[in-house]
């Protein structure tokens, strides 16, 4: 299909509206915008602190099926359904996350949507947007630099150097990074030390800011954050080397949520990005609870499939931020549930439904889960052209069997014209009342058995493995006043297990835990399983080799 055009070509076709009659739409005074540009704002906290007493609008989560590299389309859809809605009349405003750096020259690409069902300016997003990770990335690094610079100055407290527990990060993959000797060379450097870097967005200054409802908030959260560990093993935190005031100051800014558009002039909040694999993969509280007070309906994502995303955005998100979701919608594709079944990349164009029979086990799974929380759901087939209409009606007659409704989506191509009957249905289970949130474990749970339910209830494994110093770490944690924090799992986006490769619907597998973390600022525990990592690394043919400058000076390969 010659015809077909990129991505990047209907974005740069898009004909945007200025940045101030977006917010007018939502009702946001010009003088309560903060432009970037003519494309971008950020929505200033006088007029956020002033939405309090308004009603919500009904929140939707848009969650997805485990990816595979046959691409399933969260975001587009996300996208696609925030159109959808306002254009069966429904007032609605699309959340989603910042793009990292990493992924974008790393191998995923970019993360504005795609098609017809994108955000704008989707250059911008993808690359420095509006310096908010350059911020929480400075403002990160300016507490490793104090705590380095606490300890040459005479070490007032007490700080064992053996125990420091804060790493630095950079908004890139670079597994050179992961671990490191700092402060060789001398006297004049410091202590040598062991350390290493994370992503950015495995930070939990991004958490933090994610997590935060106004500047206080962010303060005093920054203050608990737990640098190390002295001697006697009791907890050092960033506000006892006066880190918090300044780190502040760094994300003042960076707090504000930016406002952008979709191709079809909706608004659309872009703010924050934790990863979902390493970190709680939603966009921050504050840019989504203040859409709730704008809006009838607010369409966010979570990150990768709903064992992560979906999971941490209800156990998490959800939970400290006093959020109810009204309905979920389920991505899924008809390649990827072949791809599930059995079915190789080069072969996905061939009909076969015996594989989208197998392959929907996971899809099916999700589901599952999803209900778990008292949350309706939808499932919505992101539809490819080379998709038959018997596999369609495979997985629609599969997860008819769930007692839920499976519906074709044609956003991609069609814009919101081809998304009206998802809008129709998510609006419908949004207004029915049948949503009865409930997290899946009590604060109360112990540290441990909340790894164990999310591994058994979510992932169905049999068993939680970790070694003794794994156990006396969350004991300790306990005893410290800690034990009401929920869990934040990291693991792979592409399996129910912790092994990437085992597609499909796996039971009885073992979750091998191999290192804890303490986020005490962001308010939750860090669960590192497998053989993941914090700092990913490039692949070998990175993105970044096909991204250059054309003749006209504009990005290429960037999406």
């Amino acid at each position: 299909m010659a015809d077909v055009k990129s991505d990047i070509e209907i974005a740069r076709a898009a004909k945007k509206k200025p940045i101030v009659e977006i917010g007018a739409k939502l009702g946001i005074p010009s003088e309560h915008l903060i432009p970037y540009g003519h494309d971008k704002a950020k929505i200033d906290a006088a007029f956020i602190a002033a939405q309090k007493g308004r009603k919500n609008g009904k929140l939707i989560l848009v969650t997805a099926i485990n990816p595979t590299p046959a691409g399933e389309g969260k975001t587009t859809t996300t996208v696609g359904l925030g159109d959808g809605l306002n254009r069966i009349g429904r007032k609605a405003i699309t959340c989603i996350r910042e793009a990292s750096l990493g992924p974008c020259f790393g191998v995923k690409g970019g993360a504005a949507g795609g098609g017809y069902a994108q955000v704008v300016p989707m250059e911008d997003m993808n690359l420095h947007f509006t310096g908010d990770f350059h911020a929480i990335t400075s403002a990160h690094n300016l507490l490793s630099a104090l705590i380095d610079n606490h300890i040459y100055w005479g070490n007032e407290q007490n700080i064992d150097i053996r125990r420091i527990a804060w790493r630095r990060v950079m908004d890139m993959n670079d597994r050179a990074l992961r671990h490191i000797v700092g402060s060789l060379g001398g006297v004049a450097n410091g202590y040598p030390r062991e350390t290493g870097f994370d992503i950015t967005v495995a930070s939990e200054v991004m958490a933090i800011l994610c997590l935060s409802v106004d500047l206080k908030d962010l303060e005093t959260r920054l203050g608990n954050i737990i640098i190390g560990y002295r001697r006697d093993k009791s907890p050092v935190f960033a506000r006892d080397i006066k880190a918090d005031g300044a780190m502040t100051v760094l994300l003042k800014d960076a707090m504000q949520p930016n406002l952008v558009q979709t191709l079809e002039n909706n608004p659309a909040f872009v703010h924050g990005g934790p990863f979902a694999n390493i970190a709680h993969g939603c966009n921050s509280v504050i840019a989504t609870t203040t859409a709730l007070k704008l809006a009838d309906y607010v369409v966010t994502e979570a990150g990768f499939g709903a064992d992560l995303g979906a999971e941490k955005f209800f156990d998490i998100k959800c939970r400290k931020a006093g959020l109810k979701p009204d309905a979920a919608v389920i991505v899924a594709t008809v390649r990827a549930m072949k791809m599930n079944g059995g079915v190789k990349k080069d072969d996905l164009g061939r009909e076969n439904i015996e594989a989208v029979n197998k392959g929907c086990a996971n899809l099916g799974r999700h589901v599952q889960n999803v209900k778990k929380f008292g949350v309706p759901v939808v499932v919505a087939i992101n539809h490819f052209t080379t998709d038959t209409d018997a596999e369609i009606q495979a997985v629609k007659d599969y997860v008819a069997t769930l007692g839920a409704e499976a519906v074709l989506c044609k956003h991609w191509a069609e814009g919101s014209a081809g998304i009206e009957e998802l809008a129709h249905k998510v609006a419908e289970l949004a207004e029915s009342g049948l949503a009865q949130f409930s997290p899946l474990y009590p604060d109360e749970m112990s540290l441990f058995e909340k790894i164990d339910t999310i591994a058994r209830e979510i992932y169905h494994a049999s068993e939680v493995t970790a070694d003794k110093s794994v156990r006396d770490q969350l004991r300790a944690w306990e005893e410290q006043g800690y034990g009401h924090l929920p869990v934040c799992m990291a693991k792979t986006q592409y399996s129910f297990s912790t092994d990437p490769n085992l597609r499909g619907a796996p039971s009885g597998h073992v979750v091998p835990v191999r290192e804890v973390r303490l986020s005490a600022g962001a308010g939750f525990v860090v669960v590192i399983t497998g053989e993941i990592m914090t700092m990913p690394g490039l692949p070998k043919s990175p993105s970044s080799e096909r991204i250059r400058l054309n003749e006209q000076g504009q990005i290429e390969g960037l999406f």
